[in-house]
């Protein structure tokens, strides 16, 4: 993985430990020398995570919609900045630039951009790793929600390993590094039972 695209919180009113993780995150992907793709914000852990690799001279790329490209909003000192008409471009954007996706915790932007790119892994739009940030088991409900939409039958055994989750960066990293795309992927397209 050259680029990684990461999916992440704007808000300032959380738990210090999200902060650090996002700064644990961001110095982790430097030091692999990974570029960072990201929503291009200067709040939250979106900023928290593009400091922390402009500060270890890492290359940082922001695509934002020129509805969000303000100044209380906007990362002010990123490597790149591309300012784009709509959200759904920016996801695109981000999407097409990226060898892997990472979701460090956030809100409904956050999990929406998860599962969109969970979905397009699904349905063999592309092959790239797919991970989530699980710091202080803030992703055990939606991790819980995952199981149970298998054991209902929404999921198959492959999609289930479509998506990474691990408790540090670097133990991210690395299981996103050793990826294989799960085989039979589009057997719930052609309802084969292999």
């Amino acid at each position: 993985m050259r680029t990684v695209c990461v999916y992440c919180g704007s808000s300032d009113e959380i738990p210090p430990s999200y902060m650090d993780a996002a700064t644990k995150m961001g110095q982790t992907l430097a030091q692999h020398q990974c570029r960072l793709v990201f929503g291009g914000g200067g709040t939250g852990l979106m900023g928290a995570l593009a400091d922390a690799v402009l500060d270890q001279n890492g290359y940082v790329i922001g695509v934002i919609p020129e509805f969000f490209n303000t100044a209380a909003l906007v990362h002010s000192g990123l490597s790149e900045l591309q300012v784009v008409e709509t959200m759904h471009v920016r996801k695109a954007r981000m999407a097409d630039l990226a060898d892997g996706f990472i979701a460090l915790p956030g809100g409904f932007g956050t999990v929406e951009e998860l599962f969109e790119i969970l979905t397009w892994s699904q349905i063999g739009l592309h092959r790239k790793p797919v991970g989530m940030l699980n710091v202080d088991g803030y992703y055990d409900p939606l991790l819980a929600f995952i199981e149970h939409a298998y054991e209902e039958g929404f999921l198959y055994t492959e999609h289930r390993r479509l998506l990474l989750s691990e408790s540090t960066p670097q133990l991210l990293f690395d299981s996103m590094q050793a990826y294989q795309t799960p085989a039979n992927l589009s057997r719930w397209v052609d309802r084969t039972t292999t």
